[in-house]
């Protein structure tokens, strides 16, 4: 079933902002390598470009849903960016399409669903209340789906998410370090059920976190197992070989990038610490999650990072 969304991405504002920002790399590599190609290149896809399509795949036995989304530019000899995006908990792949705006990508984009959990509402593997099934297996078939059926850039694959998707999109980084390049979170929930993360490499992260959050406090959840997010952060930063302390630079009245150096292997850790940011995916525009605008959009500054860091060649 193909849904096409012409009305919502005209009137996204979200989509105007990535007009200079896309999901493509650099100049000095306009012309990705052919053997950043997956199988899938050169092949004809049923897919329509600039259309959301619901597929599914089985694992482990368990039907597994999603919905993939082509570029209007997608061209099945040119290699073309991943960017798996996770939706929150109770949420949908519909929701996450809405909310996000990651369709104005010059990427594909894969929305995967949830399974319902332990207390009937959609979650993600990592969470207390998640079902007993393996994302992690469920992800990788996504990865191997996408780069058999579409012209796939390997080298440029990513995982972002939010609350328990933002969770789990750095449980992904963690456990799938050789096929993901980067991720961003937004609002992440980093629950100990996820286990100890070991990444193979240095894993370039991007987050956002509103120090108003009620439902993931930035100051973390001691009875639910949540860090602070600063012990989080220090955590990745060590993973990746960075400085210590952080470099931060206001960038409005009410948010403050910090900007770990010298991380390994070309690796990033960046941070946006919201003052007054609540539960929310940070737009300047009213989204799904919130009628008041925040000061700055996650999206645009999600593409730019991921477009700066490719996986490197001999990850």
């Amino acid at each position: 079933m193909s849904r096409s969304h012409p009305a919502r991405l005209a009137a996204s504002v979200v989509g105007a902002l990535l007009a200079a920002a896309v999901l493509t790399p650099g100049p000095a590599a306009a012309q990705p390598h052919r053997a950043a190609g997956s199988a899938g290149c050169g092949v004809p896809t049923d897919l329509a470009p600039g259309a959301s399509t619901t597929r599914s795949l089985t694992v482990d036995g368990v039907r597994r849903d999603y919905l993939v989304h082509l570029p209007a530019s997608y061209d099945a000899d040119r290699p073309t960016p991943l960017v798996l995006s996770f939706h929150g908990h109770g949420r949908t792949s519909d929701y996450q399409e809405r909310l996000t705006g990651m369709n104005a990508l010059d990427a594909v984009v894969v929305y995967p669903q949830g399974v319902t959990g332990t207390d009937g509402k959609s979650a993600w593997e990592g969470a207390p209340y998640s079902a007993d099934v393996d994302d992690i297996a469920f992800t990788k078939a996504l990865i191997d789906r996408a780069e058999e059926d579409l012209c796939v850039n390997t080298r440029r694959v990513f995982a972002s998410g939010k609350s328990n998707g933002g969770g789990f999109a750095a449980v992904v980084a963690c456990r799938l370090a050789d096929r993901i390049a980067a991720t961003a979170i937004v609002s992440g929930a980093f629950y100990p059920q996820s286990g100890a993360c070991e990444p193979r490499r240095p894993v370039p992260v991007l987050d956002f976190h509103g120090q108003a959050d009620e439902t993931i406090p930035y100051a973390g959840n001691p009875a639910k197992g949540l860090p602070a997010l600063p012990d989080w952060l220090a955590g990745w930063a060590e993973r990746d070989g960075c400085a210590a302390r952080p470099r931060e630079t206001r960038v409005e009245d009410n948010v403050v990038l910090q900007r770990w150096r010298s991380c390994d292997g070309g690796s990033a850790l960046e941070h946006y610490r919201i003052t007054d940011g609540g539960h929310v995916w940070p737009s300047t525009a009213p989204n799904e999650d919130s009628a008041t605008p925040t000061t700055i959009d996650a999206t645009p500054i999600i593409s730019k990072f991921f477009a700066a860091h490719p996986l490197p060649k001999h990850a």
